[in-house]
């Protein structure tokens, strides 16, 4: 159950520009990738360079996006075309990249919550091992496994929800809704634990896993106040970290 997305590709791009996305998010992640001048930066599930263009304007050179959906691809090309920052951009399995271990940096928002089970997992974190120097670092956003389906509908306030097919299991599909002002686009992740992941994570040569809390911009908090934001950061449906290549 592979979200395409070539047929959503311009909705999901617009909902890269919902607030939690922009204030929680991208905030989050950026800070976590810290500085990033002058790195050798990898972005895997690349999308339509949302983050690409965003690292390379702090500094990240020279700069991969790569992405498996070609209608992402062209978005990202168009939009590179349009203003030129150097980046290059291909289409591809993240679990087959290899550049070689040339990376300071390999950067992904939502990549391993496409894998259905540890093999699909363990092949994805053995690609990103792959492309690291010694001594780089990975830095995630993925969805988050302790966020209970209970929790599931909380989002609609911030403008998406989520939903379990099935029971709870490794490899249970988890529904993501983005509701645009257009309509309600779909895209699906699949829940693996955490004790996994680390599994995963640790098997490619993945060590010193840390795993952060959300933080709200000072902007979100202005703009929305902090009451706003309780019911995300009480139970995130996301969650971020680092490790690094042994």
């Amino acid at each position: 159950m592979t979200t395409d997305y070539d047929k959503i590709a311009r909705e999901y791009q617009e909902s890269k520009l919902q607030p939690w996305r922009t204030h929680i998010e991208q905030y989050t992640l950026l800070s976590l990738a810290s500085q990033v001048q002058g790195l050798q930066t990898l972005d895997l599930a690349c999308g339509e360079g949302y983050y690409t263009r965003l690292l390379r304007r702090l500094g990240a050179e020279p700069i991969t996006g790569v992405d498996l959906s070609m209608g992402m691809i062209e978005l990202a090309l168009s939009q590179e075309k349009s203003e030129p920052l150097g980046i290059q951009y291909c289409v591809g399995d993240a679990r087959a990249m290899d550049f070689g271990a040339t990376s300071d940096l390999v950067f992904a928002a939502y990549l391993l919550n496409y894998a259905s089970n540890y093999q699909e997992l363990l092949s994805m974190c053995e690609a990103i091992a792959r492309n690291l120097k010694p001594g780089g670092r990975f830095v995630t956003v993925n969805n988050n496994p302790n966020d209970p389906p209970s929790n599931f509908e909380t989002g609609r306030i911030y403008g998406y929800s989520k939903r379990l097919q099935g029971s709870l299991q490794e490899g249970a599909p988890i529904i993501w809704s983005f509701h645009l002002p257009e309509g309600t686009v779909e895209v699906t992740n699949y829940y693996l634990s955490m004790v996994t992941l680390e599994r995963a994570l640790q098997a490619a040569g993945l060590t010193n896993v840390i795993w952060h809390k959300p933080k709200v911009s000072p902007e979100g908090l202005r703009q929305w106040g902090e009451s706003h934001w309780d019911a995300f950061l009480s139970n995130s449906p996301v969650t971020f970290f680092e490790c690094t290549k042994r």
